[in-house]
C-alpha cells in the first residue's frame, strides 16, 4: 500500500499541476525547485562548452564561443517570445478548464515552431560573417565564432522545440518531467563535447554540435511526453492549423517577451563591440563572468516563471487574491535567494573563476568584474519575481518598455561614456549594474501603479471571439 501511494505521488510529479489551489508560497515552491535544478541543467549547456574548449583548446577558443553568443541570443528571440506566449495562454486555459481552446493553443505552437525555425535556419547562416565583421570581431576568433554560429543555426529546431515545449508544459505546472528531460539532455551533452572536442579535434564546431544533438533528443522527449497527457487536452489535425485567434493571441503575447530579449541582446551586441575594443583578455572575462552570470540569475529567472506560470493559472480560475499574495510571497522567497547566492560569489569568487582558466591574469580581472556585478543580483531578484506577475495576467507590455528603458536608455550610454572617460573595460560592467538596479525600481513602480490588472479581464477571452 505504501508503494502503491510512493507510485501515485511520483506519478502526480510528472503530471499538470493546478496552481490555484493551496498555499500560494509553497505552490510556488514546489514549482520552483525543479525549475531552478532545470535551468541549472540548462545553464551547465553553456558552461560546459567555455570550460571545454577553454581547457582543450585555450582561451581563444574560450571568447570565440562567448563572442557567439549575443548573435545567437539576438536571433533566438522569437523563440523566447512564442514561448512565453504559449506559456500564458496555456497556464490561463488550464486554469479555466477550457480543454478545446488549450488543444488549440498547443497545436498551433507547435506549427509556429516549423515555420519560424525554417526561417532562422535560412537567414541565421547568411548573416553570421557580416555580423561578425559589423562587431569588430578579432581576426583570431572570427572563423571560431563562424563555424560556431551557423552549425548551431542549421540545427535550430531542436533548440526552438524544446524550449517552446517545456514552456507548454511549465504553463501546465508540470516542471519535473522538462527537467528530467533537460538532465538526460544535458549529460549528453557534456559527454558529445568531450567526445568531439578531446577525442576528435572538432574544436569549437565539436561543442556546437554536441549541443543541437543534445537540444534535439530533449525536444523530442518533451514531444513524447506531450501526446500522452490526453486528460488534459487533446490534439488533432485540425488542432495544427494556424488559426489567427490562437497563434495572433500567442504571438500578441510573446512578441514583447520575444522584443525583450531582442532589445537586450541588440544592447549586449553593442557593448560586444565595446569589450571586443579592449581586446582578447578581457573578451575571455567577459565569457567567464557571463557565465557565473548564469548561475548566479538562476534563482530570479526561475521565479520569474514561476510568477507567470502561478498568476496565469489563477487569473484563469478567477482568482485574483491569490495573485496579490503569491506575488508578496514569491518575491520575499527570490530575495532571500538572492542574497545567499550573492555572498557565496564574494565569498568564492577565484575558485569559480579558476574552473574556466588557469591563467591568474584573467582570473584576477574576472573576479574583479564578477565583484562589481554582485549586488545587482537582489535587484534582479525583484525585477523578475513581479515582471513574471505582469505578463502571467496578459500585461507583456510594461515588462517590455522597462527593458528598452534600462538597456538601450541607460547601459549603452553609460557603458561607451564610462568607456570613454576612464578608458577601463570596468565600465562594461559598471553599466550593467546600474540597468539593474534602475530596472528593479521601476519594475515595483509599476506593479504597484497595476497596470497589469487592467490587463486580466483581456488576456485569454480575446482568443476565443
Amino acid at each position: 500500500m505504501a508503494f502503491a501511494r510512493s507510485g501515485e505521488r511520483l506519478k502526480s510529479l510528472f503530471s499538470a499541476q493546478d496552481m490555484s489551489k493551496g498555499a500560494p508560497w509553497k505552490r510556488i515552491l514546489e514549482f520552483s525547485l525543479p525549475m531552478l535544478i532545470g535551468n541549472l541543467a540548462q545553464q551547465m549547456y553553456n558552461t560546459a562548452d567555455s570550460v571545454i574548449v577553454g581547457y582543450y583548446v585555450g582561451d581563444n577558443a574560450l571568447a570565440a564561443v562567448g563572442s557567439a553568443s549575443p548573435i545567437l541570443n539576438l536571433l533566438l528571440a522569437l523563440f523566447v517570445g512564442v514561448s512565453t506566449g504559449a506559456g500564458i495562454l496555456v497556464a490561463q486555459y488550464y486554469g479555466a478548464r477550457e480543454k478545446e481552446n488549450l488543444s488549440n493553443v498547443i497545436g498551433n505552437c507547435m506549427t509556429l515552431t516549423i515555420i519560424v525555425s525554417a526561417i532562422i535556419m535560412i537567414i541565421g547562416p547568411l548573416v553570421t560573417r557580416p555580423l561578425l565583421s559589423l562587431l569588430g570581431t578579432p581576426e583570431s576568433i572570427f572563423n571560431w565564432c563562424s563555424d560556431y554560429l551557423i552549425i548551431y543555426f542549421l540545427g535550430i529546431l531542436g533548440f526552438a522545440a524544446y524550449n517552446i515545449f517545456s514552456g507548454i508544459l511549465r504553463g501546465l505546472g508540470d516542471s519535473f518531467s522538462a527537467l528530467a528531460f533537460l538532465i538526460v539532455a544535458t549529460i549528453l551533452n557534456i559527454g558529445l563535447d568531450i567526445w568531439f572536442v578531446a577525442s576528435f579535434r572538432m574544436g569549437v564546431a565539436g561543442v556546437a554540435l554536441a549541443t543541437i544533438i543534445a537540444q534535439f533528443i530533449s525536444a523530442i522527449l518533451c514531444l513524447i511526453k506531450l501526446m500522452h497527457m490526453h486528460d488534459v487536452f487533446v490534439l488533432k489535425a485540425k488542432h495544427l492549423k494556424i488559426r489567427g485567434s490562437y497563434a495572433g493571441k500567442v504571438i500578441k503575447l510573446g512578441v514583447p517577451s520575444g522584443v525583450t530579449q531582442a532589445i537586450f541582446s541588440m544592447a549586449m551586441l553593442v557593448v560586444q563591440s565595446l569589450t571586443n575594443s579592449f581586446g582578447e583578455m578581457v573578451i575571455a572575462c567577459n565569457v567567464i563572468v557571463m557565465r557565473v552570470d548564469g548561475f548566479a540569475m538562476m534563482p530570479n529567472f526561475t521565479f520569474g516563471q514561476a510568477m507567470t506560470t502561478f498568476t496565469g493559472q489563477n487569473v484563469g480560475a478567477g482568482r485574483l487574491d491569490r495573485v496579490r499574495s503569491g506575488a508578496k510571497q514569491g518575491t520575499i522567497m527570490a530575495l532571500i535567494c538572492a542574497c545567499i547566492l550573492t555572498a557565496c560569489i564574494l565569498l568564492f569568487g577565484p575558485n569559480l573563476m579558476a574552473i574556466f582558466t588557469d591563467t591568474a591574469e584573467l582570473v584576477d580581472l574576472s573576479v574583479h568584474m564578477m565583484s562589481i556585478l554582485a549586488v545587482g543580483y537582489i535587484a534582479m531578484a525583484v525585477t523578475q519575481s513581479l515582471s513574471g506577475v505582469m505578463r502571467g495576467a496578459g500585461d507583456t507590455m510594461t515588462p517590455m518598455w522597462i527593458s528598452l528603458i534600462t538597456t538601450v536608455v541607460l547601459r549603452v550610454p553609460i557603458a561607451y561614456g564610462l568607456a570613454a572617460l576612464t578608458k577601463s573595460p570596468d565600465s562594461v560592467f559598471i553599466s550593467l549594474l546600474c540597468s539593474w538596479v534602475l530596472g528593479a525600481v521601476i519594475t515595483f513602480i509599476a506593479y504597484r501603479m497595476g497596470r497589469w490588472r487592467k490587463r486580466v479581464t483581456k488576456t485569454f477571452s480575446e482568443a476565443e471571439a
